[in-house]
């Protein structure tokens, strides 16, 4: 339970929330806004703790901390941010970017090979290893999050509306690219979304919330084609349909 003061009340930002991912799995946490699937994603993040409940990874508790406290966690689940650009610091280059978590989190290996391997996996080359965010577009700078999500090696991302601000050609490249990323390395995945055909291009299950809880969890195809709830079905009429003459 999550509970959030809204004035002078205080208010169930989550309540009765019970999700498991497992390894490898690619869910999609689905709602209007106001649902309560970014205060979860908070939570997933050890940015916030819950008044009650617990969140765990590979069985161990994972509590809101520093650096230090959450390292492991750090390097096993990672996030790509709604807005790349806005997170991606404009005076660094890219090689730096993509590198520091490899840094911070203090991961051995080869930094350098890392990096333009991870970049060659979201499909950006050794051009653009030395340029700024400003010399990439929207979709290059989501490409760029979501290779510094995954040069650490984490084994689960978790994604905020990472589409959501690209037009249609670019949202297609990005879920292809993150679609594809998952499944090469085998990396679960979370995505925090309104678009329930975000959830259908990428994730076998979805998860749908409304005031806070989750009111329907199954299988992507099954809430495409048998929704139970009131709330997955206006959901699914807000999807935008092409219609010809």
């Amino acid at each position: 339970m999550y509970r959030r003061r809204r004035g002078p009340e205080m208010v169930h930002a989550l309540a009765g929330v019970d999700l498991t991912v497992a390894a490898g799995e690619r869910v999609g946490i689905v709602g209007s806004s106001g649902s309560g699937k970014s205060t979860l994603l908070r939570l997933l993040l050890a940015l916030e703790s819950a008044d009650a409940g617990e969140i765990s990874f590979d069985g161990r508790a994972v509590r809101p901390g520093g650096i230090r406290a959450l390292r492991w966690y750090r390097r096993q689940v990672q996030y790509v941010p709604q807005d790349p650009a806005g997170s991606l610091d404009p005076r660094r280059r890219v090689a730096d970017l993509v590198a520091e978590p490899l840094r911070r989190l203090q991961v051995a290996g080869d930094h350098r090979a890392r990096v333009a391997e991870v970049l060659a996996a979201v499909g950006l080359d050794r051009q653009y290893l030395a340029r700024t965010p400003h010399q990439l577009s929207g979709g290059q700078c989501q490409r760029v999050a979501i290779a510094r999500a995954l040069a650490p090696g984490a084994r689960l991302i978790l994604a905020d509306e990472p589409v959501s601000g690209l037009d249609l050609p670019l949202r297609q490249q990005v879920l292809a690219v993150l679609g594809e990323v998952c499944a090469t390395g085998g990396t679960g995945l979370v995505i925090v979304t309104h678009d329930l055909s975000v959830v259908s291009r990428l994730c076998g299950r979805g998860v749908v919330m409304d005031a806070g809880r989750i009111v329907e969890d199954a299988a992507t195809a099954d809430l495409l084609t048998r929704p139970r709830h009131p709330v997955t079905r206006r959901l699914l009429d807000s999807i935008p349909r092409l219609t010809t003459p």
